[in-house]
């Protein structure tokens, strides 16, 4: 992980859901479904440049609380059936994670994530969501 500039606002186009850490830590943990549903209906174009993300937001509070989770890619090429959702990031300065992760390490990014979140490390992000 580390700290990045974005120098201009990227939309992200994606499929999000609520959940909090006490459910990602059990069998019921809904992001591990939300990655397979975007894996398997969005095709990116990794050889075109586009680029997967996963963005956390709308904390509700600390790491008890409600949070959002968007599985989502920077590109354009989405199928018009699927109700896509939208978040743009703004400029500024985020935590990055750069890996391809396995399910069974999300707790351990979540860990991580909050980590650095509720330690100030991370400057919380207002974007719009849609």
């Amino acid at each position: 992980m580390e700290m990045r500039q974005l120098s201009s606002p990227i939309d992200i186009k994606g499929f999000s859901v609520i959940t909090n850490n006490h459910t990602e830590f059990s069998p019921q943990g809904k992001i591990p479904t939300l990655w397979q549903k975007f894996d398997t209906a969005v095709p990116v174009d990794y050889k075109a440049g586009e680029r997967v993300y996963g963005v956390y937001f709308n904390y509700e509070s600390d790491h008890t609380g409600d949070f959002s989770v968007l599985a989502g890619f920077d590109g354009d090429s989405v199928p018009e059936h699927l109700k896509i959702e939208h978040i743009t990031i703004p400029a500024g300065k985020y935590l990055v994670f750069r890996d391809k992760v396995k399910c069974r390490k999300l707790p351990l990014i979540h860990g991580a994530i909050f980590g650095a979140i509720f330690h100030k490390e991370v400057p919380s992000m207002k974007g719009r969501f849609q």
